[in-house]
């Protein structure tokens, strides 16, 4: 049985025309499946969680929408060893497809799901600490991070360029011209950073007016920016990319080498990789994984989990 967790209200439609597609070719190869709906934030998770819960070892669960879908689904999963996942992408970045490699063109997508291949790779967990104490713990399986990024991903929830530009099919634009817009509107902070910590390579770090940190789990975020061009999640470690100290004029044009992954070399880049990133800020900051909001905090702990996602 496979279930299909579609999100019929996103991608301007995108997502339930697709499975309407998706529908006849599974009825024409006689595929015994189950469509579950999304009606609001967060269904997902609930929906993934209530079918953890079935006395099923071999719970295959489909993604029909984007990367923000995905990002649901997996935080719905309460045991990795009986869940297995396979995306039909129809969002506007569609990071984690083009990092796992799945195609956008439906037919394909599908069959890939329906060969039953398990290939297992790593995703990442952060946890975050609120003025309160209280730890909260999310998974991501493209990026998380904090700065100009995670306020791009907040802004782009709520924002009326998104939704035209969807609508013009540019909806990966949607990310350049946010970023422009928060880079001259954002406030820098201080952060202090330890990398593998507790472990022999340990190794602390200070950044003095950070614009942004990222833990990459993929290359890519945002629609294909390439912010950690040597990421793989197949080797046990986040790839972190980190800008901070540089003019906002200067980062403005340097934004051109950053969308062509061209940015690890430049004044002001720090790229490295490892297996856990701790994070402590003078102010709150926000977060995001995977292009989704998690919250205004300023402790952080972030870690690879290796082959830890079953991927159709």
């Amino acid at each position: 049985m496979y279930y299909f967790i579609v999100n019929t209200h996103g991608g301007s439609g995108r997502a339930y025309k697709t499975w309407k597609y998706v529908e006849k070719l599974l009825k024409k190869k006689h595929i015994s499946y189950e469509m579950l709906s999304t009606n609001y934030p967060g269904h997902a998770t609930e929906l993934t969680s209530s079918l953890c819960c079935r006395d099923d070892q071999n719970i295959r669960i489909v993604i029909v929408g984007g990367d923000g879908t995905i990002n649901e689904v997996l935080n719905g999963i309460t045991d990795f060893q009986k869940v297995s996942i396979g995306v039909i992408p129809t969002g506007s970045g569609n990071d984690f497809a083009r990092g796992a490699g799945i195609s956008k063109n439906t037919k394909k997508a599908l069959a890939r799901i329906l060969d039953n291949t398990i290939h297992s790779i790593d995703i990442g967990v952060t946890c975050t600490k609120d003025a309160t104490h209280v730890v909260t713990k999310r998974y991501f399986a493209i990026s998380s991070g904090f700065g100009m990024d995670a306020i791009v991903c907040k802004r782009a929830l709520t924002s009326r360029i998104k939704t035209v530009l969807n609508f013009l099919h540019l909806g990966g634009l949607t990310y350049i011209v946010l970023t422009i817009q928060t880079l001259f509107s954002m406030k820098m902070e201080k952060v202090a950073v330890v990398l593998n910590a507790g472990l022999p390579d340990e190794h602390k770090l200070d950044f003095a007016n950070l614009i942004f940190l990222a833990c990459m789990n993929f290359k890519a975020e945002g629609g294909g920016v390439p912010m950690a061009p040597d990421a793989s999640a197949e080797d046990g470690l986040l790839s972190i990319c980190c800008a901070y100290g540089i003019p906002k004029l200067v980062a403005l044009l340097e934004f051109p080498l950053l969308i062509l992954g061209k940015h690890r070399s430049l004044q002001g880049f720090y790229c490295a990789n490892c297996k856990t990133v701790d994070v402590q800020t003078a102010a709150p900051l926000v977060v995001h994984l995977d292009g989704e909001y998690g919250g205004d905090v300023q402790s952080l702990h972030f870690a690879c989990l290796p082959c830890k996602l079953r991927l159709l």
